[in-house]
Protein backbone atom coordinates (compact mmCIF):
# COMPACT_ATOMS: atom_id res chain seq x y z
CA UNK A 1 0.00 0.00 0.00
CA UNK A 2 2.60 2.60 1.36
CA UNK A 3 5.17 1.37 -2.10
CA UNK A 4 2.05 1.95 -4.37
CA UNK A 5 1.48 5.27 -2.82
CA UNK A 6 5.35 6.42 -3.18
CA UNK A 7 5.17 5.30 -6.70
CA UNK A 8 2.21 7.24 -7.67
CA UNK A 9 3.74 10.11 -6.26
CA UNK A 10 7.00 9.64 -7.24
CA UNK A 11 4.83 9.12 -10.92
CA UNK A 12 3.15 12.62 -10.21
CA UNK A 13 6.35 14.74 -9.77
CA UNK A 14 8.50 13.33 -12.78
CA UNK A 15 5.07 13.78 -14.94
CA UNK A 16 4.57 17.28 -13.76
CA UNK A 17 8.57 18.21 -14.36
CA UNK A 18 8.18 16.63 -17.71
CA UNK A 19 5.92 18.88 -18.92
CA UNK A 20 7.83 22.32 -17.13
CA UNK A 21 10.51 21.28 -18.88
CA UNK A 22 9.12 20.56 -21.47
CA UNK A 23 7.16 23.64 -22.20
CA UNK A 24 10.03 26.20 -20.99
CA UNK A 25 13.39 24.21 -22.47
CA UNK A 26 10.66 23.60 -25.58
CA UNK A 27 10.19 27.26 -25.90
CA UNK A 28 13.80 28.15 -25.85
CA UNK A 29 14.67 25.75 -28.24
CA UNK A 30 12.33 26.90 -30.89
CA UNK A 31 13.24 30.71 -30.28
CA UNK A 32 17.38 29.64 -30.66
CA UNK A 33 16.67 27.21 -33.72
CA UNK A 34 15.80 30.64 -35.79
CA UNK A 35 19.62 31.92 -35.04
CA UNK A 36 21.28 28.52 -35.03
CA UNK A 37 22.29 27.52 -38.45
CA UNK A 38 23.63 23.88 -37.49
CA UNK A 39 21.02 22.85 -34.41
CA UNK A 40 23.98 22.36 -32.30
CA UNK A 41 23.43 24.26 -29.70
CA UNK A 42 19.42 24.06 -29.60
CA UNK A 43 20.65 19.89 -29.20
CA UNK A 44 22.68 20.74 -26.47
CA UNK A 45 19.60 22.30 -24.74
CA UNK A 46 17.34 19.14 -26.12
CA UNK A 47 20.27 16.92 -23.88
CA UNK A 48 19.42 19.66 -21.05
CA UNK A 49 15.91 19.01 -20.94
CA UNK A 50 16.89 15.22 -21.28
CA UNK A 51 19.18 15.06 -18.62
CA UNK A 52 16.63 16.85 -16.00
CA UNK A 53 14.60 14.47 -16.40
CA UNK A 54 16.77 11.62 -15.82
CA UNK A 55 17.63 13.66 -12.76
CA UNK A 56 14.27 14.02 -11.60
CA UNK A 57 13.32 10.08 -12.00
CA UNK A 58 16.44 9.16 -9.82
CA UNK A 59 17.68 6.66 -12.57
CA UNK A 60 21.19 5.29 -12.30
CA UNK A 61 22.76 4.95 -15.59
CA UNK A 62 26.22 3.33 -16.88
CA UNK A 63 27.06 3.89 -20.68
CA UNK A 64 30.03 1.95 -21.82
CA UNK A 65 31.73 2.16 -25.41
CA UNK A 66 31.87 6.08 -25.78
CA UNK A 67 35.12 5.50 -26.47
CA UNK A 68 34.69 3.86 -29.35
CA UNK A 69 33.26 6.52 -31.03
CA UNK A 70 35.38 8.65 -33.52
CA UNK A 71 33.82 12.40 -32.65
CA UNK A 72 34.73 13.42 -36.68
CA UNK A 73 32.78 11.15 -37.97
CA UNK A 74 28.82 10.55 -38.77
CA UNK A 75 27.42 7.48 -38.01
CA UNK A 76 24.00 5.78 -38.22
CA UNK A 77 23.05 4.99 -34.55
CA UNK A 78 20.51 1.95 -34.23
CA UNK A 79 19.08 1.36 -30.96
CA UNK A 80 16.43 -1.04 -29.21
CA UNK A 81 13.62 0.18 -28.49
CA UNK A 82 11.55 -0.64 -24.97
CA UNK A 83 10.08 2.46 -23.39
CA UNK A 84 9.56 6.14 -23.98
CA UNK A 85 12.35 6.57 -21.36
CA UNK A 86 14.85 5.52 -24.16
CA UNK A 87 14.38 8.74 -25.86
CA UNK A 88 15.80 11.19 -22.43
CA UNK A 89 18.00 8.49 -22.53
CA UNK A 90 19.61 8.45 -25.40
CA UNK A 91 19.24 12.80 -25.77
CA UNK A 92 21.07 12.99 -22.83
CA UNK A 93 23.90 10.59 -22.13
CA UNK A 94 25.29 9.85 -25.70
CA UNK A 95 28.07 11.69 -25.79
CA UNK A 96 27.81 13.45 -29.34
CA UNK A 97 25.77 15.63 -31.57
CA UNK A 98 23.09 14.01 -33.66
CA UNK A 99 19.51 14.36 -35.26
CA UNK A 100 16.33 12.00 -34.70
CA UNK A 101 15.14 10.14 -37.76
CA UNK A 102 11.70 9.87 -36.26
CA UNK A 103 8.06 8.92 -37.36
CA UNK A 104 6.18 12.01 -38.10
CA UNK A 105 3.72 11.34 -35.60
CA UNK A 106 6.31 12.97 -32.80
CA UNK A 107 6.20 16.07 -34.98
CA UNK A 108 2.65 16.27 -34.05
CA UNK A 109 3.17 16.68 -30.27
CA UNK A 110 2.69 20.42 -29.26
CA UNK A 111 6.33 22.21 -28.66
CA UNK A 112 8.07 19.12 -28.96
CA UNK A 113 7.59 18.30 -32.34
CA UNK A 114 7.80 22.12 -33.36
CA UNK A 115 11.17 21.72 -31.19
CA UNK A 116 12.26 18.64 -33.05
CA UNK A 117 11.75 20.51 -36.32
CA UNK A 118 14.25 23.76 -34.78
CA UNK A 119 16.98 21.22 -34.22
CA UNK A 120 16.45 19.76 -37.59
CA UNK A 121 15.38 16.27 -36.58
CA UNK A 122 13.99 14.62 -39.34
CA UNK A 123 10.46 13.59 -39.98
CA UNK A 124 9.56 9.93 -41.66
CA UNK A 125 5.78 9.12 -43.02
CA UNK A 126 5.67 5.70 -43.50
CA UNK A 127 1.79 6.15 -44.42
CA UNK A 128 3.37 8.13 -48.05
CA UNK A 129 5.97 5.94 -49.79
CA UNK A 130 6.69 9.32 -51.83
CA UNK A 131 7.23 10.85 -48.09
CA UNK A 132 9.38 8.71 -47.47
CA UNK A 133 11.51 8.43 -49.94
CA UNK A 134 11.65 12.07 -49.87
CA UNK A 135 12.88 12.36 -46.19
CA UNK A 136 15.17 9.59 -46.90
CA UNK A 137 16.90 11.20 -49.91
CA UNK A 138 16.95 14.33 -47.71
CA UNK A 139 18.51 12.73 -44.47
CA UNK A 140 20.98 10.58 -46.43
CA UNK A 141 22.30 13.95 -47.99
CA UNK A 142 22.33 15.62 -44.55
CA UNK A 143 24.78 12.36 -43.13
CA UNK A 144 26.93 12.87 -46.25
CA UNK A 145 27.61 16.69 -45.15
CA UNK A 146 28.39 15.35 -42.05
CA UNK A 147 25.43 15.22 -39.56
CA UNK A 148 24.38 11.67 -37.67
CA UNK A 149 21.46 10.44 -37.03
CA UNK A 150 19.59 7.76 -34.73
CA UNK A 151 17.03 5.64 -35.40
CA UNK A 152 14.88 3.20 -33.59
CA UNK A 153 15.10 0.15 -36.40
CA UNK A 154 12.11 -1.56 -34.78
CA UNK A 155 9.81 1.41 -35.67
CA UNK A 156 7.93 1.31 -32.40
CA UNK A 157 8.73 -0.06 -28.47
CA UNK A 158 8.73 -3.49 -27.92
CA UNK A 159 6.39 -4.81 -25.05
CA UNK A 160 8.25 -7.52 -23.72
CA UNK A 161 11.78 -6.48 -24.60
CA UNK A 162 12.28 -9.07 -27.52
CA UNK A 163 13.37 -7.82 -30.81
CA UNK A 164 10.58 -6.80 -33.42
CA UNK A 165 10.72 -6.79 -36.79
CA UNK A 166 13.22 -4.30 -38.41
CA UNK A 167 12.08 -1.40 -40.77
CA UNK A 168 13.98 -1.46 -44.09
CA UNK A 169 14.19 2.80 -44.47
CA UNK A 170 16.88 3.38 -41.72
CA UNK A 171 19.55 0.26 -44.24
CA UNK A 172 18.48 2.01 -47.27
CA UNK A 173 19.86 5.32 -45.97
CA UNK A 174 22.86 3.91 -44.56
CA UNK A 175 23.39 2.46 -48.28
CA UNK A 176 23.15 5.93 -49.66
CA UNK A 177 25.04 7.85 -47.10
CA UNK A 178 27.92 5.00 -46.76
CA UNK A 179 28.66 5.87 -43.69
CA UNK A 180 29.00 3.29 -40.62
CA UNK A 181 26.33 1.76 -38.49
CA UNK A 182 26.56 2.11 -34.59
CA UNK A 183 24.64 -0.72 -33.22
CA UNK A 184 23.37 0.64 -29.17
CA UNK A 185 22.23 -1.83 -26.83
CA UNK A 186 19.86 -0.54 -23.78
CA UNK A 187 18.74 -2.48 -20.73
CA UNK A 188 16.60 -1.38 -18.02
CA UNK A 189 14.26 1.24 -19.28
CA UNK A 190 11.34 -1.17 -19.93
CA UNK A 191 11.20 -1.54 -15.94
CA UNK A 192 10.99 2.60 -15.93
CA UNK A 193 8.21 2.48 -17.78
CA UNK A 194 6.75 -0.47 -20.03
CA UNK A 195 4.54 0.27 -22.93
CA UNK A 196 1.00 0.20 -22.33
CA UNK A 197 1.75 1.30 -18.91
CA UNK A 198 1.76 5.02 -16.84
CA UNK A 199 3.47 3.92 -13.66
CA UNK A 200 7.54 5.19 -13.59
CA UNK A 201 9.82 3.52 -11.28
CA UNK A 202 13.37 4.30 -10.51
CA UNK A 203 15.60 1.30 -12.05
CA UNK A 204 18.75 1.20 -13.02
CA UNK A 205 19.72 1.43 -17.08
CA UNK A 206 22.70 0.65 -19.05
CA UNK A 207 23.71 1.63 -22.38
CA UNK A 208 26.29 -0.31 -24.59
CA UNK A 209 27.63 1.60 -27.47
CA UNK A 210 29.21 -1.15 -29.65
CA UNK A 211 31.90 -1.46 -32.60
CA UNK A 212 30.79 0.97 -36.01
CA UNK A 213 30.00 -1.44 -38.34
CA UNK A 214 31.24 -0.46 -42.24
CA UNK A 215 28.77 -0.02 -44.66
CA UNK A 216 30.53 1.10 -48.05
CA UNK A 217 30.82 -2.29 -49.39
CA UNK A 218 26.52 -2.58 -49.29
CA UNK A 219 23.95 -1.79 -51.74
CA UNK A 220 20.34 -1.24 -51.94
CA UNK A 221 20.31 -4.56 -53.25
CA UNK A 222 22.44 -6.10 -50.47
CA UNK A 223 20.63 -4.06 -48.02
CA UNK A 224 18.44 -6.94 -46.40
CA UNK A 225 22.07 -8.50 -45.31
CA UNK A 226 22.70 -5.62 -43.38
CA UNK A 227 20.18 -5.61 -41.63
CA UNK A 228 20.06 -8.94 -40.71
CA UNK A 229 23.55 -8.57 -39.46
CA UNK A 230 22.77 -6.26 -37.41
CA UNK A 231 20.06 -7.39 -35.79
CA UNK A 232 22.23 -10.59 -35.15
CA UNK A 233 24.20 -7.76 -33.15
CA UNK A 234 21.80 -6.77 -31.12
CA UNK A 235 19.97 -9.86 -30.14
CA UNK A 236 23.59 -11.51 -29.43
CA UNK A 237 24.27 -8.69 -26.75
CA UNK A 238 20.89 -8.86 -25.62
CA UNK A 239 20.55 -11.90 -24.89
CA UNK A 240 24.51 -12.72 -23.47
CA UNK A 241 24.23 -9.99 -20.79
CA UNK A 242 26.12 -7.06 -20.14
CA UNK A 243 29.26 -6.48 -22.09
CA UNK A 244 32.12 -4.62 -20.25
CA UNK A 245 33.43 -1.82 -23.06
Amino acid sequence: MLKSLIDKLQTAVIVVWTIVATTAIGITVILCSFFSHTGNFPHLLARLWANSILWVSRVKITVVGAERLDQKRSYIYMANHQSNADIPLLLGRLPVQFRWLAKAELFRIPIFGRAMRGVGYISIDRSNRKSAFESLTRAARTIRDGTSVLIFPEGTRSPDGNLLPFKKGGFVLAVDSGVPIVPIVIRGTRDIVPKGHFMIRPTPVRMEILDPLETADYTRKTKDALLQRVRTILTEHLENGPQES
